[in-house]
C-alpha cells in the first residue's frame, strides 16, 4: 500500500490505515516506539513496563484480601 507524507504543524505525518491498526492491535492513543533501521522507519507497539510489587500492593484492601491456601505437605526439599 502506498500513502503520502503530509504536513502536520511543524512535523510530517503518515496516516495509518484502519486495517493496519487493527492487525497491529493499536488504537487511538496507543503508545508506540519509533526507530530507524537501515534507512527504514519502524513503528513498534510500546512494551508495557514491568509491574512493581509496591504498586500492585497498593490495590490490596480488606475487601479483596483472601485467606491462605493450603497446597499440602512438602514433596521434595521445600523449606516451609
Amino acid at each position: 500500500m502506498q500513502t503520502t507524507i503530509q504536513k502536520w504543524g511543524n512535523s510530517l505525518a503518515v496516516r495509518i490505515p484502519k486495517a493496519f491498526v487493527k492487525e497491529a492491535r493499536l488504537a487511538f492513543g496507543s503508545r508506540v516506539d519509533l526507530s530507524v533501521d537501515d534507512g527504514r522507519i519502524v513503528i513498534d507497539p510500546h512494551a508495557e513496563s514491568e509491574y512493581r510489587l509496591e504498586d500492585l500492593l497498593k490495590g490490596v484492601n480488606k475487601r479483596n484480601l483472601h485467606t491462605e491456601v493450603s497446597t499440602g505437605g512438602a514433596v521434595g526439599r521445600e523449606a516451609w
